[in-house]
């Protein structure tokens, strides 16, 4: 038996039972950038990165790019309602050589985001510890006694009025699963559209996720030169 609350699952006799089946996506992976190692692609929003253990959680970025590339590899994900760039590797030997630069934090990435609310500071780092909760699965929470170390740079670029919004750029330090998503609750600013972390207010203002995989700078691994690639952010 397990209780379910809209996405989240409860435990219950030490087992996590998630049934979440993502809605069909019928958007286009676009490729940005491709050579002999290296794929970049667009990633619509309400398409998973990789298949989840559910049947009905076949369709993903990388069950599709696998039927043109069967050695395919995701470098890094992008949660599911995130749109935008994503890396990916074409062999298991170019995969690891960007791990190394992801394991190193050379790889530097940008978001753009649309928060509830008027964020008063025009920038500023979030330094606020991710640690797994075990009451309410999938979501994650902040806590300094279990929580590991998470850092998000923010720049505000634009605020709108009636109602008040913010859109800004964020620069994660650190690679936690939901960061950007829970340093803006953290705020006091939830992300329009989050179904984890807002509210029945901020979810109802957005059809989709307000967060955008902008680009991504890393050094490519063979020719060593720096590379900087971008997705058009659609809001």
């Amino acid at each position: 038996m397990f209780i379910r609350i809209g996405r989240f699952s409860t435990i219950l006799n030490d087992a996590i039972i998630d049934n979440f089946v993502a809605p069909r996506c019928l958007e286009k992976i676009e490729i940005l950038y491709e050579d002999e190692y290296l794929l970049a692609i667009n990633k619509p929003s309400g398409l998973l990165s990789l298949s989840g253990k559910n049947p009905l959680n076949k369709d993903s970025v990388h069950h599709r790019l696998a039927q043109q590339f069967p050695e395919i590899r995701l470098t890094h994900r992008l949660d599911l309602g995130t749109s935008g760039i994503m890396l990916l590797a074409k062999d298991k030997t170019t995969n690891a050589k960007l791990t190394q630069q992801f394991q190193a934090r050379t790889v530097i990435k940008r978001y753009v985001s649309i928060l509830s609310g008027e964020l008063l500071s025009n920038d500023g780092v979030i330094d606020l510890p991710i640690a797994k909760d075990d009451k309410l699965f999938p979501r994650l929470k902040i806590c300094q006694q279990t929580g590991k170390p998470a850092q998000s740079q923010y720049s505000v670029i634009e605020r709108f009025k009636k109602p008040n919004l913010t859109k800004v750029i964020f620069m994660p330090l650190t690679g936690r699963t939901h960061q950007l998503r829970l340093h803006s609750q953290a705020l006091g600013h939830p992300i329009l559209g989050c179904d984890l972390y807002g509210t029945p207010e901020t979810l109802a203002m957005s059809k989709r996720l307000m967060l955008h995989a902008l680009d991504i700078s890393f050094e490519h691994p063979y020719t060593q030169q720096p590379l900087t690639l971008t997705s058009n952010c659609p809001f």
